[in-house]
């Protein structure tokens, strides 16, 4: 089990767009909802859409095919995003017999002819995933983190990390002898993976949702709400408003909830928007298992058992470099 650590309360809960609400809960095309949604009032458009390689959810096409289709929803992600507002578009990779076509790279030419301006390609890494027999095996994705203007939000308190050396001083200059750091942390920087601070205090990551992940649903490429959060506080005021045009099971929707910014989302699957309301419920009565952002995932007891190489693996790899 994950931690509990949201208390209950009430939440309104809107199947189209409402204004009022808490949540907005689409089933359906995203683009129906976005055109229902006024110009210029969400603070943060953030999520994953699919990446073509022809899961249960979505229909292969050609690589040019696929991205002509976002290019409607991405026209409309631009006209709701309001001018002080924030993009973050995660993705991975297109695989195509054996190729890879890096999505990123694609999609930031779009963005670039509407004008959107860059201002970090995230790496997030992660330690587990598939194992690939004839290229390495794929360990990060891509956040693109774009802004409509010059004049936008950025929060970097909220969302600081542990410094290595908390108590570093500056050793030359006026400035010598005082604190160099900031009490609350360190920028996360942009690469969100492990961070090792000591073994006494263990390795500190955003997991991927797998099997053991205390938030898994059967959904296959799940988004971790602590990924989420991390931009919720980042990137939008206390009052925000937070829009996933491809929702899955509704982690920016728990996201936004556990920081109190309104959420608006969008889901085709009948699958996925039954457990998102699950999740929502859930939420609301104070159940729902979660990962606390920036909570270790592993912390050494000195009683870990060592896993030992078999005995035939011994003899294949002495033989392998030999």
């Amino acid at each position: 089990m994950g931690d509990i650590f949201n208390a209950p309360r009430q939440i309104t809960v809107s199947d189209a767009y409402n204004a009022s609400s808490e949540v907005v809960l689409f089933e359906g095309d995203c683009s129906n909802l976005l055109e229902t949604i006024p110009s210029s009032s969400v603070d943060l458009v953030i999520t994953s859409p699919p990446y073509n390689l022809g899961k249960r959810y979505e229909k292969t096409a050609s690589l040019q095919a696929y991205l002509k289709n976002q290019e409607p929803v991405i026209a409309e992600i631009d006209r709701v995003l309001a001018s002080t507002g924030s993009l973050c578009w995660q993705v991975g990779n297109y695989v195509h017999k054996g190729e890879v076509f890096p999505l990123d790279v694609y999609f930031y030419e779009m963005f670039k002819r509407l004008g959107f301006k860059l201002r970090n390609r995230i790496i997030w890494r992660f330690n587990h995933g598939l194992h690939a027999s004839k290229r390495f095996s794929g360990r990060y994705e891509v956040i693109l983190w774009f802004t409509k203007s010059d004049d936008y939000i950025f929060n970097l308190d909220p969302v600081r990390i542990p410094a290595k050396y908390p108590g570093k001083r500056y050793f030359k200059g006026p400035k010598r002898g005082q604190l160099s750091g900031n009490p609350l942390g360190k920028n996360p920087s942009d690469v969100w993976e492990v961070v090792r601070q000591d073994w006494e205090d263990g390795v500190w990551d955003i997991p991927n949702v797998k099997a053991n992940h205390p938030e898994k649903t059967e959904h296959p490429c799940q988004f971790p709400v602590e990924l989420v959060e991390r931009c919720v506080l980042a990137l939008t005021p206390p009052d925000g408003g937070v829009l996933d045009p491809y929702c899955g099971v509704g982690s920016t929707i728990i996201a936004a909830l556990q920081h109190h910014r309104k959420a608006i989302a969008a889901e085709q699957d009948p699958t996925y928007v039954a457990i998102a309301r699950d999740r929502i419920e859930k939420f609301m009565c104070g159940t729902l298992p979660l990962r606390p952002l920036g909570k270790p995932i592993h912390k050494p007891t000195g009683r870990e058992r060592i896993a030992q190489m078999p005995l035939e693996w011994q003899k294949a790899a002495e033989a392998g470099r030999s």
